[in-house]
């Protein structure tokens, strides 16, 4: 396939030829995903090594009950909740989850996120150097308000897809991603603006290795 069809080409089409034997095709979705996976894993479990096994299991999983995806809801947001869930189940069997109330809340609005046009080699460092910082504050958030606040300040999901992902009302999206800003401190989550995208990065090496791990067990 060109890397043009690659791109074009819906989730639901290679879901299609996937069911139906292309298997070496299910390597677009885990390239399209891996990283938003990723990031809701690590909002739960606070180990990468530990993150990257739960991702692999997140896509054999997904890969085994393909059949079971009936399309109700998009592919991105299932694999999501399958993500979101084997770290939780991970998370409780190591004794490291405390569930909190399920409560609603105000609108708050949203991060202002300015974009730098160019940057010098030092500003650029500088910038990821604060990407580092916020992302161990994120880590030391209850994991319930994280992972809301990975969903919607880094992937930028909408509370609505926010909600659907975690299976919350929208009322709790809310009042979460309000008290993660407040124990984050807003005026540091404004000032970071484009280095939020890049905290949990996995991309390059780290993707591949994913990738070919998951293929070899599904046998692509």
């Amino acid at each position: 396939m060109q890397p043009e069809q690659c791109r074009t080409i819906s989730d639901n089409d290679v879901l299609t030829r996937v069911r139906a034997g292309e298997t070496g095709l299910y390597e677009l979705l885990m390239r399209r995903y891996n990283q938003r996976l990723f990031r809701v894993i690590r909002s739960v479990v606070s180990d990468e090594g530990e993150a990257e096994d739960i991702l692999q299991e997140t896509w054999v999983r997904a890969y085994e009950h393909l059949n079971q995806f009936e399309g109700r809801a998009s592919f991105s947001t299932w694999v999501t909740q399958i993500a979101f869930h084997e770290a939780l189940a991970r998370a409780r069997g190591n004794k490291r989850w405390t569930p909190l109330e399920n409560c609603g809340g105000e609108i708050m609005a949203d991060v202002d996120r300015r974009q730098t046009t160019s940057e010098t080699p030092e500003t650029e460092a500088i910038r990821k150097e604060l990407g580092l910082t916020l992302q161990a504050a994120v880590d030391m958030l209850p994991h319930t308000y994280r992972s809301v606040f990975v969903l919607r300040e880094v992937e930028q999901l909408s509370t609505s897809e926010t909600a659907e992902c975690l299976e919350l009302s929208e009322e709790a999206v809310k009042t979460r991603l309000h008290r993660s800003r407040a124990l984050l401190r807003r005026d540091l989550v404004d000032r970071l603006g484009p280095a939020i995208a890049e905290s949990y990065a996995f991309l390059g090496a780290r993707c591949d290795r994913i990738v070919s791990r998951v293929l070899a067990r599904i046998g692509g």
